[in-house]
């Protein structure tokens, strides 16, 4: 047990600290091109950090066969933007909160309200076409197709969007760390890192942070079932919390510096990204019949999204109490799931 504990400590801090090399290699990238704040959030730092838990139903889909695998596959792809809408939202929260009283920053959070709202509203509009239109005009084959070229061809035309919208630039003001260790062991004419450099630090950063992920996830599930506690519980709610972990730590890294448009464009460009490619795998190699829980975490995903929308639309801000009560929708399907299983 103290071996797990430990490799459950390691994880967290492999977590931490390549997360922080992300962000910041993530932002020296974005400055190299002179890109805007909600391209880097949006774009480049959510599809990099949405690997983890896009191969993960990509392997139950095409490499393991029975229906369980497939069940398995659609779950995990449906997991992620509930995860993101709910967990995610409420760890800037309480970043916020907890930078609150430390008299660090004012309890608000600075986004680029127009760049945040098309996020959504790309995202609830291909989100809800794939798990409502199957549901109501049948699963047929070229019916399916048909919504997965909307899909992708509606997340080419947002990255469109994106590029050309308004966004303010980089809020950057650290050396790239891997430039900073290089001039401690002496090497020199590293003033202007090359693009080279740049990406060695963001992809080693996001290989390690996704080793970290899967030592997390792996020690956390041994400690689980030492508890007793059953496995697909743990399947259901703390393995996809894990896997989402590169999204919410470099949230929460941007969160607490300040930087809060690239911190919810790295959540909300991952959900369009996952509602989008893996949803798109889901349509044409699997049944994709959502009912149960896997329906529940789609409807809370979206009214989740809704109210942040809402509230961005009506104030031209956004409070982090408003992102405290869409986690609020995570331990609420905890407790469904909880009583569904005691019952």
């Amino acid at each position: 047990m103290f071996l797990e504990i430990l490799f459950l400590i390691l994880g967290l801090l492999i977590i931490l600290v390549s997360a922080e090399f992300f962000t910041n290699g993530i932002e020296t990238l974005g400055k190299r091109f002179s890109l805007s704040q909600a391209v880097v959030g949006s774009i480049l730092a959510a599809v990099g950090t949405a690997l983890p838990e896009t191969i993960l139903p990509m392997v139950a889909i095409f490499f393991y066969a029975g229906k369980s695998a497939k069940d398995i596959g659609v779950g995990a792809i449906l997991g992620a933007p509930f995860m993101l809408s709910t967990i995610a939202m409420f760890l800037v929260g309480i970043t916020v909160t907890i930078a609150f009283f430390r008299k660090k920053r004012r309890f608000e959070l600075k986004v680029e309200y127009k760049s945040t709202i098309r996020d959504l509203i790309f995202f609830l509009c291909m989100y809800s076409i794939a798990v409502s239109l199957p549901a109501l005009f049948g699963r047929s084959h070229i019916f399916l197709v048909s919504i997965s070229i909307i899909l992708v061809f509606g997340y080419i035309f947002y990255i469109y969007r994106t590029l050309i919208g308004e966004s303010g630039d980089i809020e950057h003001s650290e050396e790239m760390y891997l430039v900073k260790l290089l001039k401690y062991f002496g090497f020199s004419g590293t003033e202007n890192p090359s693009i080279i450099l740049i990406l060695l630090q963001v992809l080693g950063a996001l290989t390690i942070m996704i080793k970290g992920a899967h030592t997390f996830v792996e020690s956390l599930e041994h400690i689980s079932i030492r508890f007793g506690m059953d496995p697909l519980i743990f399947a259901l709610l703390l393995a996809p919390v894990a896997t989402e972990l590169p999204e919410k730590f470099n949230s929460v890294t941007w969160t607490w510096k300040g930087r809060d448009t690239l911190a919810l464009g790295n959540i909300t460009g991952a959900m369009v990204f996952q509602a989008t490619f893996p949803v798109t795998v889901g349509l044409l190699f699997t049944e994709w019949k959502i009912t149960g829980m896997a329906l529940l975490s789609a409807i809370f995903a979206i009214i989740s999204s809704i109210i942040i929308l809402t509230e961005l639309n009506i104030r031209k801000k956004l409070s982090p109490l408003t992102l405290l009560l869409c986690g609020s929708f995570y331990f609420l399907y905890a407790i469904v799931l909880f009583s569904g299983n005691l019952i």
